[in-house]
């Protein structure tokens, strides 16, 4: 079967091959043939055969009709009319417009043309008065039957069979019986051929109608194809033997073209390359051509070079033909460009941070177990460094969020400079980075490197036009010394950067076997707080803030213990910092306020109760209907509650802390600012915060009653702030009767210290409150009367003379007044005596014996001693030669 060849710049459907391979059957002159008629036109033998058979008949009809001694005239302008006819209908057929005719109107045409020129070469051999009679005719007769059975057998071997067959059977009954053979022969041509022909006519009528209902469908199919190619993604591909391509469509044709290579005639090796990386196979397309094997979903891009992007997906198959024989390949394709951009989004979102552009979390972890699984030796390293901004959020909190994405920007810009090719700079999420340094474990290299990034990560920031200023701290740890697994590795950076923080932050850390040792204790620690709530192992004690104008007791301060089965009293300096960390802050602050309101419900009327509030619980929205619940359930005037509020809820001074502090003072209860001078220290927020009380840090209180001590002008300053403010002010940390004195001369309104006995359970307070009689809810003083100067403990010796005596003695403690000294044999009259000491190498201070007991003694100095001289290298004495 012949072939139609398609280029692809004018052909918008595929070609002959490529319809037949969609299971579409042409409708062409060949069609109407039957197999043996499409073997003799391959043959080459088809047309002679016919011809041939043609001119045999009109030979033996011409012999026949002479036998009619038909008139000349007659016969001769019937045959130049069938001539002129038949000649006629085939130039018509030569015409282009007779091929826009259907297929079978050309065949009734042509087979009408064949008919006349048939008959009119008959007429002109039945005019030949040559032609002989007798036993000449009947071979004329036997010629033309010849030529009728040849004429048969091209077009169908079935009929001829037949034919011969009914002929042979027609001669053999009349000849027995003696009829004349010619008459015979005459009437069963006639019939013959008109039997023959009307069967041949409704047979080929039902195959033009059979044809004619394929080629509509071909049409069909064919439109489809063509709106498939244009509009969907899929479109299709055909090779020669040789593996040229000799059709493409046209979308992708015009494609390839517009990126440099026009694809007809081009191999199609040449045309697309497989993307090994993609493609689910090992074999090449050279191999599929060579070896004429199918193949199947080959992800392919152009061969040549280029720089679009663009990718399909191809499958092919061998093309043969009815006998077997390999004509080319044939396939089909699909665009993968969109989806292969589509993945390649997905897996940039899944392996990049949206933000900055780094590897994120799950690069970076996929990139350190990499590193590690490909470590091999003991020398082989992979180093690990965590980072934290440092002031990050005070920039996010106060210039906005947007400010704060475009300052991570940056900061990933520097991480990256600074980095280099030495590691993969990735972030985990919000301000904490984290550099991965595969064969790196070098600790001066990783040190310097690390105070690179921290000076480059301090330089100042500008963004919308305003400098900012961040550090970082950064954790260190180092495969396989600190962890043989990413795990392992990462924990121990995160502690080794917990520690950074710990040490003031700006400065990087490694990791060190005591940091683990610390975050067991501490988890083990949180661990006991969470089961601690339950069972019932805190217990409140309650300190007394006493009036410095009448000495009565006017509220106690509620402060928590925890009395561990195992461990013992744990100090709050332990167990609060962990409790904020682990997020059971709220759940135990709730705890203290509900039991001290209850407590505090068992006082006298004018008696207050002051609870602790921790920024996180002040941070807490629902923190106004926990106070409001308590001071209810407790059944207390919500005058008689104090919140003790550090300072650091300044920090983020916005709307909502305004806000708390308008809702808290709305139930009626009192505020009390504590530590005031130790944190934040801003002076703006008096302003605007409504504090009832100013408490004035014992930091401040320490050492105020010394001479020449600034303390006192502190506590003074502070005083007449809090007075101007309409506030009030507790001193805390008062320890010595002497300093109950100065706090009242200096004009603060209350005390609270050990002064007035140590923080007491509740029965006791209540005890302390009825005690007295009628003076009940007085304090008294119980600390020590006099304010004893700072002691040192010194364990040295020293020159001692006294009475013109000189020895060895060992001082004990020393304070700026005197210093305790034992290894003596002081006799008691020696109390009061006048002796000389050396304290500095080379110098002598004057002193008098106060105390003597059990081979000590106490030294009253004649004037004060600069304790700062004890921490000053000694000094060079130079001695002249006699």
């Amino acid at each position: 079967m012949g072939s139609v060849r398609l280029s692809v710049s004018d052909a918008p459907v595929p070609s002959a091959r490529l319809t037949e391979a969609l299971g579409l059957v042409p409708l062409d002159d060949d069609a109407l043939r039957d197999a043996s008629c499409t073997r003799l036109k391959e043959t080459g033998t088809l047309w002679p055969v016919v011809v041939a058979g043609l001119l045999l008949g009109s030979i033996g009809i011409a012999s026949t009709l002479a036998i009619w001694h038909a008139p000349v005239a007659l016969a001769t302008g019937l045959g130049l009319a069938m001539a002129v006819i038949g000649l006629f209908t085939w130039g018509v057929l030569r015409l282009p417009a007779a091929q826009e005719l259907a297929s079978h109107h050309r065949i009734i045409m042509l087979a009408c043309s064949a008919a006349a020129l048939a008959i009119a070469l008959s007429l002109q051999l039945s005019l030949s008065p040559s032609l002989p009679t007798g036993p000449l005719r009947v071979a004329g007769f036997v010629l033309g039957i010849g030529g009728i059975v040849l004429t048969a057998i091209a077009l169908h071997p079935v009929r001829a069979a037949s034919l011969v067959f009914a002929v042979t059977l027609a001669l053999m009954v009349p000849v027995s019986a003696g009829i004349g053979l010619a008459a015979v022969a005459a009437v069963l041509l006639a019939a013959l051929l008109a039997i023959g022909m009307g069967r041949v006519a409704m047979r080929d009528l039902e195959q033009i109608g059979v044809h004619e209902a394929e080629e509509r469908e071909r049409r069909l199919t064919t439109r489809l194809v063509q709106e498939y190619e244009s509009h969907g993604t899929g479109w299709f591909w055909q090779t020669d033997r040789a593996g040229r391509l000799n059709y493409v469509s046209a979308k992708v044709a015009r494609e390839l073209t517009a990126i440099g290579m026009a694809p007809q005639g081009q191999r199609l090796v040449d045309v697309f390359r497989v993307d090994s990386s993609m493609a689910d196979t090992e074999r090449t397309l050279t191999f599929h051509l060579s070896a004429r094997s199918s193949f199947s979903d080959y992800s392919v891009g152009p061969a040549f070079e280029t720089d679009a992007d663009r990718w399909w997906s191809i499958s092919g198959r061998p093309m043969l033909d009815d006998l077997g024989r390999f004509q080319g390949f044939i396939g089909f394709g699909s665009d993968l460009t969109e989806k292969r951009r589509s993945e390649a989004e997905i897996t940039r979102l899944a392996l990049f941070d949206s933000l900055t552009g780094l590897a994120n979390r799950q690069r970076l972890r996929l990139s350190l177990d990499q590193a590690l699984a490909t470590a091999q030796g003991p020398n082989t390293t992979t180093a690990l460094f965590l980072l934290d901004l440092d002031r990050f959020k005070a920039v996010n909190d106060t210039l906005g969020h947007q400010c704060g994405d475009e300052l991570l920007k940056q900061v990933a810009q520097r991480l990256t400079r600074t980095v280099e090719d030495a590691g993969l700079v990735g972030r985990l999420g919000g301000d904490e980075f984290q550099v991965v340094l595969p064969r790196e474990g070098n600790r001066d290299r990783l040190g310097t490197l690390a105070q690179q990034i921290i000076t480059a990560l301090s330089q100042p920031f500008f963004i919308a036009g305003s400098s900012l200023s961040i550090g970082c701290s950064i954790g260190i740890a180092i495969a396989p010394e600190h962890g043989q697994d990413s795990e392992t590795l990462i924990r121990n950076a995160d502690l080794a950067l917990y520690a950074a923080k710990a040490d003031g932050r700006g400065v990087s850390r490694f990791f060190r076997d005591e940091m683990l040792a610390g975050a067991q204790k501490r988890k083990r620690l949180e661990d006991d707080l969470r089961r601690a709530l339950g069972e019932e192992e805190f217990h409140l004690v309650y300190q007394p803030v006493v009036s410095t104008k009448d000495q009565r007791i006017v509220g106690y301060e509620a402060l928590l213990r925890w009395e561990h089965p195992t461990r013992g009293l744990v100090s709050p300096a332990d167990f609060v910092p962990v409790a904020e960390e682990c997020g059971m802050i709220e759940a135990i602050g709730e705890w203290v306020l509900r039991t001290a309101c209850a407590e505090a419900a068992k006082w006298p009327a004018q008696v207050r109760i002051a609870v602790n509030v921790s920024p996180i619980q002040f941070a807490n929205p629902a923190l106004p209907a926990i106070v409001t619940s308590a001071i209810a359930s407790s059944g207390i005037a919500a005058s008689r509650l104090e919140l003790e509020i550090t300072e650091s809820v300044f920090v983020n001074d916005d709307a909502f802390s305004s806000q708390m502090f308008k809702t808290l003072k709305g139930i009626g209860v009192r505020l009390a600012l504590d530590d005031f001078g130790t944190g934040y220290s801003s002076l703006g927020y008096l302003r605007k915060a409504p504090f009832d009380k100013i408490k004035i840090d014992q930091s401040f209180v320490r050492g105020a009653i010394q001479a020449g001590n600034r303390n006192a002008a502190i506590i003074k300053a502070i005083v007449t702030l809090a007075d101007t403010l309409g506030m009030e002010t507790t001193a805390e940390g008062v320890e010595q009767q002497d300093e109950i004195t100065l706090i009242r001369d200096l004009g603060c309104s209350h005390i609270q210290g050990f002064v007035y006995g140590r923080p007491a359970r509740a029965e006791d307070a209540r005890a302390q409150l009825a005690s007295g009689g009628a003076d009940a809810g007085g304090a008294k003083p119980v600390g020590h009367r006099v304010s004893r100067a700072a002691r040192a403990t010194v364990l040295r010796s020293a020159k001692l003379e006294i009475g013109g005596e000189s020895g060895e003695v060992r001082i004990r403690n020393l304070s700026a007044t005197g210093v305790m000294i034992d290894g003596v044999d002081f006799p008691d009259e020696a109390i009061g005596a006048a002796v000389r000491i050396e304290l500095v190498d080379n110098e002598m201070f004057p002193a008098t014996i106060r105390w003597i007991s059990d081979g000590r003694a106490g030294l009253e100095f004649a004037r004060h001693f600069d304790m700062e001289r004890l921490s000053q290298p000694p000094a060079r004495v130079t001695r002249r030669a006699g």
